[in-house]
């Protein structure tokens, strides 16, 4: 029964958060090091340490050495991102915990601007997707999880039913030793009962067979008393 309401959970949990879940991109400054920095964000629904895990992994599988990450203020000089511009930029990024999940932001100098909204619209787009393609990444991952959790809930369940409909066959069959020892039991007793009125016979029988062997003694000495007095009137 737990494990049903667990897969219940989990079912709803996934269908919310499918339907609750967005990539939103927005435009927001962030001071680093002291220094206010333009920048783009993405806000992902996700616990914070695995999407901190997660972006920090992507960076350094494509940027390899040339990500540097300072008390989570992640720094990469000289880096190519084809889809924002052919030639090598440098990128600041950070991720912080929100209070609907997480956020990762980053500030791109693109050599002769920043990223920005108006002033490069076109590179904005193409940063808005790569974030955005991160994003669903995460949520993607989140769902395959949260579909593995629910295949071994229901895995567990069905386990569980077969357990319990075994435990119901065992007790069926608990039944009816009980049952079979209940008429072995009557029987042995109807038997006692037989057996405890042979007794009670023969002890009435023995009490006859004592009366008549009392009976033999008197006759045996009344019989030895006459042979005596017979002996004695011998002349």
């Amino acid at each position: 029964m737990k494990r049903s309401l667990l897969l219940i959970c989990l079912f709803f949990a996934a269908s919310y958060t499918a339907l609750a879940q967005k990539s939103l991109v927005d435009e927001t400054d962030m001071s680093i090091n002291n220094i206010p920095r333009k920048g783009q964000r993405v806000s992902v629904q996700l616990d914070s340490k695995k999407i901190e895990a997660a972006w920090l992994k992507q960076l350094t599988d494509k940027f390899a050495s040339k990500v540097k990450n300072n008390k989570g203020i992640i720094t990469m000089d000289g880096i190519v991102i084809e889809e924002l511009a052919p030639t090598p930029i440098r990128v600041i990024s950070k991720v912080d915990a929100t209070a609907t999940g997480t956020s990762v932001w980053w500030s791109i100098d693109l050599g002769n601007a920043y990223l920005g909204k108006d002033a490069t619209p076109k590179q904005w787009a193409a940063g808005e997707k790569y974030l955005k393609d991160f994003a669903r990444t995460m949520y993607r991952e989140d769902l395959v999880a949260q579909i593995s959790e629910s295949e071994k809930a229901l895995v567990a369940s069905q386990n569980n039913h077969m357990a319990v409909i075994e435990k119901s066959n065992v007790i069926k069959k608990d039944i009816e030793k009980n049952k079979a020892r209940k008429l072995e039991i009557q029987q042995l007793l109807a038997a006692n009962a037989a057996e405890l009125q042979q007794f009670n016979s023969l002890i009435d029988l023995n009490l006859k067979e004592q009366e008549a062997a009392r009976g033999d003694i008197v006759n045996m000495r009344v019989a030895l008393e006459a042979v005596k007095e017979r002996m004695t009137k011998l002349e």
